[in-house]
């Protein structure tokens, strides 16, 4: 089942860490089974390449944000 955004906004930095290191530990496996020729379900690969992006666009969007904060404060002294 793939996470939507609004799931993975709630989920915390060490969450999403770890949710990306499975997702890359799945992706390996299914490439390894895609290459054996034991590979069933095809669009499972496309489901967790998405899902995977969205972890990385989230944690992007939070860098971003707590920059924005730096910034601000920094203007404020």
């Amino acid at each position: 089942m793939a996470l939507r955004a609004a799931e993975i906004r709630n989920m915390t930095n060490g969450e999403i860490l770890q949710a990306i290191d499975d997702a890359k530990e799945e992706m390996f496996n299914l490439r390894f089974q895609w290459e054996s020729g034991q590979l069933e379900d095809y669009t499972r690969i496309r489901v967790l390449k998405r899902e995977y992006a969205r972890y990385l666009t989230v944690l992007r969007e939070r860098e971003l944000a707590a920059e924005l904060v730096q910034e601000e404060e920094a203007d404020d002294e």
